[in-house]
């Protein structure tokens, strides 16, 4: 009779069918039903992508004109625009159309079964009037924060879309305080005669002092316990809406739209499944903050493709939660296909994180182009977090012009790495990078080529780099990495002291590692924990100096092939 060992041995290490037709020969029914319910729950694959539904409507059309809709640019259209909603979707549904037209508006409230469809020169225009915006229990960062009322929102819908090629607009310049160092001249003297309120040192311009006692006030950011929405409304203007808020909606469509100037971040969508976003852009300014493109928080089945971004903050970005209200809420974002986009301005093309508490899975990017991000795959948590990213895989992407790194995974996301700091013990709070997937890249310019710094607690581990060139100022460094493979990477770096940094890292293995010929160092191997490193089909010979070793390194850590 089979035993248990060879039971596992058979449901994980052979195919499904050659371990069922074993298990049928013995007669051993349990290791029939296991591999059955294995072969069911299989991982998603690049040749079976997760499948996402998309929503389909009535062809009745419900045109807002005929609500009483005015598009002079003056008239404030909110109650005939969600007249129009109202009646569509108690009508069973069908497609709710904008004309060409500037149409001012205040906040619209999606109903089920319903698709906004502006035309090609329809201007969907939100008022820069706060009052109209009321402010409501809503979501910042996973957590349960005041905000003002989104120009778009819908909860608990199904079957809901956005479609068409007209512009719908934030108005978010209202709302956002900036910079004089991020503007011309010419627009800071402008933006000052617009109203609002100068710092005293001259340096940074405020919508309001509402808004300033927002920003002043330390628990501001989330409803305290003992508070109420009413305790926050002398804050009000602080609390900047996102433009487009869905939250645990089924079947969503993003389709031909252009959303620009959004507030805060531009398109958020929460807890909802069957998420489509096809042809779509966004378009927030370089200096718009917290102006992410798009966040993915905590959704299953999701599809990006054929869109461009162009970003005040992160392009493409997947969330779940921060700390322990993500992890309790336990919602990872997972099944998620990201094809065919391209990512402009943004702090980085493809994010994960840094609010990944409810963890990330089964994550497929490819075919898309990164030009000018601040960095091009960008993957940051820190302490405190939790949370599981695993099951990410990505291929063919194009970058240039990357401001800082190519491809980041780095635990330390906006704190510094203290090297005294006494080191904690891993636990729940404790967020982990694994199973990470990676080739086919190529990038022309950026300031480091690869970073990934794990946690003395938790090392980043099982990352797989294969195919990839990469023209940076400088090389790659690995600082708390564990299982890190790199077959046929090819760096050309500015600076070649040294091309390759290992610090207390192990199991590193490097197949086919090519450099300019200019190489100072081609290895500095540091930290008495670093072990395991290993080198293949390498030449060594064209780096002034092959290897250092450094802080306690022993010279056995390093096989050179």
């Amino acid at each position: 009779m089979l035993n248990y060992t060879r039971t596992l041995s058979c449901i994980l290490n052979e195919s499904k069918h050659l371990a069922i037709m074993k298990c049928i020969k013995t007669g051993f029914l349990f290791c029939v039903l296991a591999c059955i319910s294995t072969a069911v729950t299989a991982q998603y694959s690049w040749e079976h992508l997760p499948a996402v539904q998309q929503p389909t409507f009535k062809t009745d059309t419900f045109t807002i004109t005929n609500y009483g809709a005015i598009a002079d640019g003056i008239t404030l259209n909110t109650e005939s625009i969600n007249n129009a909603i109202n009646d569509c979707s108690n009508k069973g549904g069908g497609v709710v159309l904008i004309p060409q037209g500037l149409w001012m508006t205040g906040p619209i409230i999606f109903k089920s079964n319903v698709n906004l469809h502006l035309n090609n020169g329809a201007l969907l225009q939100f008022t820069n009037d706060k009052s109209k915006y009321a402010l409501i229990v809503g979501d910042y960062e996973g957590h349960a924060s005041p905000r003002n009322q989104s120009p778009v929102s819908g909860t608990d819908l199904t079957n809901i879309a956005i479609t068409g090629e007209g512009i719908i607009d934030g108005h978010g310049e209202a709302w956002r305080a900036i910079s004089k160092a991020r503007l011309t001249e010419s627009d800071w003297k402008d933006l000052v005669a617009s109203g609002g309120v100068v710092s005293d040192d001259g340096k940074m311009w405020y919508p309001s002092q509402s808004y300033i006692d927002g920003n002043n006030s330390k628990a501001s950011l989330y409803i305290l316990p003992g508070k109420t929405i009413d305790d926050y409304a002398g804050m009000k203007d602080f609390f900047r809406p996102n433009l487009i808020v869905f939250k645990n909606c089924k079947k969503v469509l993003l389709e031909g739209t252009t959303f620009r100037n959004s507030p805060a971040w531009c398109l958020h969508m929460l807890l909802c499944e069957e998420l489509t976003v096809r042809n779509a852009h966004v378009r927030n300014e370089w200096n718009a903050q917290n102006g992410d493109a798009i966040d993915v928080e905590s959704c299953k089945d999701v599809l990006i493709e054929g869109s461009t971004f162009d970003a005040g903050d992160d392009g493409i970005c997947v969330k779940s939660g921060r700390d322990k209200d993500g992890r309790d809420r336990g919602k990872p974002t997972e099944n998620m296909i990201v094809r065919n986009n391209i990512v402009y301005r943004a702090h980085g093309g493809f994010v994960i994180g840094s609010e990944m508490s409810g963890g990330a899975k089964n994550i497929f990017v490819s075919d898309c182009a990164f030009i000018g991000t601040d960095i091009g795959l960008r993957f940051k948590t820190t302490r405190g977090r939790g949370g599981v990213v695993e099951k990410i895989y990505i291929k063919n992407i194009t970058m240039k012009n990357i401001e800082k790194e190519a491809i980041l995974f780095d635990m330390y996301y906006q704190v510094k790495a203290d090297k005294d700091a006494v080191i904690p013990v891993a636990d729940e709070t404790t967020p982990q990078f694994k199973d990470f997937h990676v080739s086919n890249v190529i990038c022309d310019g950026a300031a480091k080529a690869i970073l990934i710094r794990g946690l003395p607690e938790m090392s980043i581990k099982d990352i797989h780099l294969e195919n990839i060139i990469l023209k940076a100022d400088k090389g790659i460094e690995l600082i708390r990495a564990n299982n890190i493979s790199m077959k046929n990477v090819t760096v050309i770096s500015k600076d070649t002291d040294p091309v390759v940094l290992i610090d207390n890292s192990n199991a590193i293995t490097l197949d086919n590692l090519k450099y300019g010929s200019d190489a100072q160092l081609l290895f500095n191997i540091s930290g008495d924990q670093t072990n395991d490193i290993k080198v293949f089909n390498t030449d060594a010979s064209k780096a002034k100096d092959k290897v250092q070793f450094n802080n306690g390194a022993d010279k056995k850590a390093l096989i050179l092939n």
